[in-house]
């Protein structure tokens, strides 16, 4: 069953390649393009395909061996091999089961992160700013572009409102498990009874889009625009940069002022109207297919906390793979691969377990 699938697989990858020496196929870019993307999408099914089946015939060949030759070193040369090659086996097909997995359409997508303070106010803020501080020392620590495209500060210095557009290659397969409640434990810095309090603060990766995904009626928007540093968002100077897009029908405000062009801070703005949109419409089909669909593995209630960061103890815990982790400092420096790759491997993981239960 599973060869026959990876011999599938193969088959597919090298009619791929044959294509791309058709002149007909050379002379169209977007062809090309989109060949060359399946190509890559298949790269890893091919390689590991090549290695079983090389796995495949060692087992064999190990077998006949013993089956046939009666020098003692000889079979303890076969016996070694078989022994090796099955565990090799072994290994190959949790691999090949992953890399066979139900793929999010989103995964290879760039993202919008955005960060909210949630309860207890300035604090919430504070820790906000902090988080923010994370991703972009997570992303410059893995050579990305990570860029702010809206930042609100709060009184003291930490966030009301952060969203930050991040791209690589799969970063949302990577980051999209950080999205919702994020709880620090700690003194905060307005406390002055030394006392520990519990503040929260929502993230949400949100995949960006483009035109064919989602489209926008002009008749659903209002575009206002103000000088940017202007108080109060008032008419007073001549170069009104700052764009305020309201998407009416879901009440959707985005305001941009980071470009000195009203026409880069409109561009941006749109596109991450885009993606909330197109996030909003992505919630609504996960709850209609809630109960069949394989690739969503956790429902974790948004109003549910996933992550608990607890400075007096140093500890940060994420609640859904119940791990804790000590060295908070390095954590908030960015150092947070360990942790999303235990996420990764646990959906995986439960993926495979849904698949099974499925099949039996």
């Amino acid at each position: 069953m599973l060869l026959e699938k990876l011999e599938k697989l193969e088959k597919k990858y090298q009619e791929l390649k044959e294509k791309l020496y058709d002149p007909k196929i050379a002379s169209n870019v977007d062809e090309l393009v989109k060949i060359n993307k399946q190509l890559a999408e298949l790269e890893n099914i091919h390689n590991l395909y090549v290695k079983y089946k090389e796995t495949i015939d060692q087992i064999n060949e190990a077998k006949q061996i013993l089956e046939e030759e009666s020098d003692e070193e000889m079979l303890q040369l076969a016996k070694q091999q078989l022994k090796e090659a099955e565990e090799r086996k072994e290994e190959l097909e949790q691999k090949i089961k992953i890399a066979l997995l139900p793929k999010d359409p989103n995964d290879d997508k760039n993202i919008y992160l955005e960060i909210r303070p949630a309860a207890w106010g300035e604090e919430a803020a504070l820790f906000a700013a902090e988080l923010l501080r994370m991703y972009l020392r997570y992303a410059e620590k893995q050579w990305r572009k990570a860029e702010i495209e809206e930042h609100q500060p709060s009184d003291l210095g930490g966030v009301k409102l952060a969203v930050v557009r991040i791209s690589w290659d799969k970063v949302y397969s990577k980051l999209k498990f950080e999205s919702w409640v994020h709880r620090v434990q700690r003194i905060p810095v307005t406390e002055s009874w030394w006392r520990i309090h519990t503040s929260t603060v929502t993230v949400a990766v949100i995949p960006e889009v483009d035109d064919i995904d989602i489209k926008i009626n002009p008749e659903d928007i209002e575009i206002d625009t103000y000088a940017a540093s202007s108080a109060g968002w008032q008419h007073a100077n001549k170069n009104e940069t700052w764009v305020r897009i309201h998407h009416k029908p879901t009440g959707i405000i985005v305001n941009v002022w980071d470009s000195r062009s009203q026409l880069q801070n409109k561009e941006k703005a749109f596109r991450i109207l885009k993606a909330k949109l197109y996030q909003l419409e992505q919630e609504k089909r996960e709850k209609e297919l809630k109960e069949q669909r394989l690739n969503q593995i956790w429902t974790w209630d948004r109003s549910e906390k996933i992550r608990t960061y607890n400075f007096p103890q140093d500890r940060v815990t994420d609640h859904r793979i119940k791990k804790s982790r000590s060295n908070l400092p390095a954590i908030l420096d960015g150092e947070i691969d360990e942790i999303i790759n235990d996420l990764i491997v646990e959906n995986q993981t439960r993926m495979l377990q849904a698949m099974e239960n499925n099949n039996s």
